[in-house]
Parts: C-alpha cells; sequence; structure tokens
C-alpha cells in the first residue's frame, strides 16, 4: 500500500512513468545522486576538515490535481515515505532480534542491521522536516488553513537552500531530533518485547 499510495489516492503518475520500482537505477538523479555527493566528499577530503555529505533521489512525480481530495491525500501520499523507513527499520530490528534468537555470533551481521536501523531512522527524520519539499513540508501544507498552507507551499522553490543552510548550520539535527527520538522509541519498544 504505501508504494500505491498516490495511485490509490487517484494519481497513476508515477506508474505511468515506471517510477514505481525497487530498481534503484530508476531513482538516481544525476546531480543529486552523483554530482553534489562526489563534490561535497572531494572538498570534504581536500579541505581535510569534516566529513559532509548530501545528496537526493529523483523525486516521485505525484500530480495532487489527480488526487481526488488534493488537501487530504497530499497529507497520506507525503507520509508513505517516511513510513516506509520505519518499515525498514522495524524490519531490520526483527532482523537483529532473529539473530540474537537463533544465537548468531558474528558481528558482522548485527553492525548491518544496526546501520539499517540507524539510516532509515535519519531518512524517516529527514523527511519529516516540515519544510516543502520533503514530506514533512507537504504534510505541514496538507494540514494547514489555506492562506497559511500556500505561504508554507511558497517556500518549496527555495527548500533545498534552506535545507542545505540548517544543515551547514547544525540546526537541521535539531529539527530531526523529535523525529528521531519516535523512531527509536519505537525500535527500542520492538527490543523489549
Amino acid at each position: 500500500m504505501l508504494f500505491r499510495s498516490p495511485r490509490l489516492f487517484g494519481d497513476s503518475t508515477a506508474w505511468m512513468l515506471g517510477r514505481v520500482s525497487i530498481n534503484p537505477v530508476k531513482h538516481i538523479d544525476p546531480i543529486g545522486t552523483i554530482v553534489v555527493p562526489a563534490v561535497l566528499l572531494l572538498l570534504s577530503k581536500l579541505s581535510g576538515g569534516g566529513f559532509f555529505l548530501f545528496g537526493w533521489a529523483k523525486p516521485v512525480p505525484v500530480n495532487f490535481d489527480n488526487l481526488r481530495n488534493p488537501k487530504l491525500d497530499m497529507i497520506w501520499v507525503a507520509a508513505a515515505g517516511p513510513a516506509a523507513n520505519l518499515a525498514m527499520a522495524i524490519v531490520w530490528g526483527l532482523l537483529i532480534k532473529a539473530l540474537h534468537a537463533f544465537d548468531v555470533q558474528e558481528q558482522f551481521f548485527y553492525l548491518v542491521g544496526f546501520a539499517g536501523i540507524e539510516m532509515n531512522i535519519m531518512l524517516m527524520a529527514l523527511n519529516l522536516v516540515p519544510i516543502p519539499p520533503l514530506d514533512g513540508g507537504r504534510i505541514l501544507v496538507g494540514l494547514l488553513p489555506q492562506p497559511l498552507s500556500r505561504m508554507v507551499a511558497s517556500l518549496e522553490q527555495f527548500g533545498l537552500i534552506i535545507v542545505v543552510l540548517l544543515l551547514s548550520t547544525g540546526l537541521l539535527s535539531t529539527l530531526m531530533r523529535p523525529f528521531v527520538a519516535f523512531g527509536q522509541s519505537i525500535i527500542m519498544a520492538l527490543f523489549r518485547s
């Protein structure tokens, strides 16, 4: 259902363009997935400073005008990505529990599992930050009354710049903190059960 959410609500744009796929190649944005991370990695290496990496994949195309109830349905469509990340973190947590239950001693498998949890919780938290075009921004636009909704939506053209500025100043991690805590609390509950 998560991967079908725009289609479920009336928009089949992503399906028609062949973008609903687990094939990672279909999601590569030449600039955001290759050029920007490579340049940042090179600059970090050359400067000898801290490691700074940022990138993005192609956004999944959604024509919000095709949605049956665009303002409300946008919330569900935008929530699908972070929900998928949370689901993947839970799957990694269940894998770790299974390794432990079967008394697997190889640390490599545990490290991979914890990395899977951490990466998916971080991606979920980043995407829930309420800045368009991030999913959290789209959720906020769907929740706000129309005048405020339009004002927040108008920030989308500057969204990437805002996110990069927040990332470079360290404020992005502050905005992500409550979402990270939420995801971690779910994973911790999984380990307590």
